[in-house]
C-alpha cells in the first residue's frame, strides 16, 4: 500500500512538472515576422478584405504559443496559394468585436471565406499541406 502511493505521488509530481515545463516553453516561443503577403486584418478592413476570393483568415494573439507555432506554417503556405487565394491575420486581443462577431472561442481558429462567406473552420495547429488541401477545395 506505501510503495503503491510514493510510486502514485512521484508520478503526480513527474506529471506536474512536465505540464509546467510545456506551459513554459509555449509561453516563450519566438514570434515569427509574417510573410509580405499576408494581410494584417483590423475591425476597418475586414470585411473588405474577405469580400472577393477565397482567404484564410487566423485569428491569434501575441501570448499564444499554438498561434506562434502556426506563424511559419502560414509563411510557407502563402507562397505556394494560387493568386485568387489568400491568407489574413487577425489579432483578437485588438480586435474583439470581430471575433466575437465570428464566434471564435478559442485559439488559433482559422476561419475559411469565400466570397464573404465562411465556408470551413479549423481550430488548433493544422500543418500547412493540411491548410493547402483545404483551401484548395475552393476556386
Amino acid at each position: 500500500m506505501n510503495s503503491t502511493l510514493i510510486v502514485s505521488g512521484v508520478l503526480l509530481t513527474t506529471v506536474v512538472v512536465m505540464v509546467f515545463v510545456a506551459k513554459w516553453k509555449m509561453k516563450n516561443i519566438p514570434s515569427v515576422a509574417n510573410h509580405p503577403k499576408i494581410k494584417v486584418l483590423t475591425d476597418k478592413n475586414f470585411n473588405q478584405q474577405i469580400k472577393r476570393g477565397i482567404i484564410l483568415v487566423d485569428f491569434w494573439a501575441e501570448w499564444c504559443g499554438p498561434c506562434k507555432m502556426m506563424a511559419p506554417v502560414l509563411n510557407e503556405l502563402i507562397v505556394e496559394l494560387a493568386e485568387n487565394k489568400a491568407i489574413g491575420k487577425l489579432d483578437v486581443e485588438q480586435f474583439q468585436s470581430v471575433a466575437a462577431t465570428y464566434k471564435v472561442r478559442g485559439i488559433p481558429t482559422m476561419i475559411l471565406f469565400k466570397d464573404g462567406k465562411e465556408v470551413n473552420r479549423f481550430v488548433g495547429v493544422k500543418s500547412k499541406d493540411f491548410l493547402l488541401k483545404e483551401m484548395n477545395k475552393y476556386n
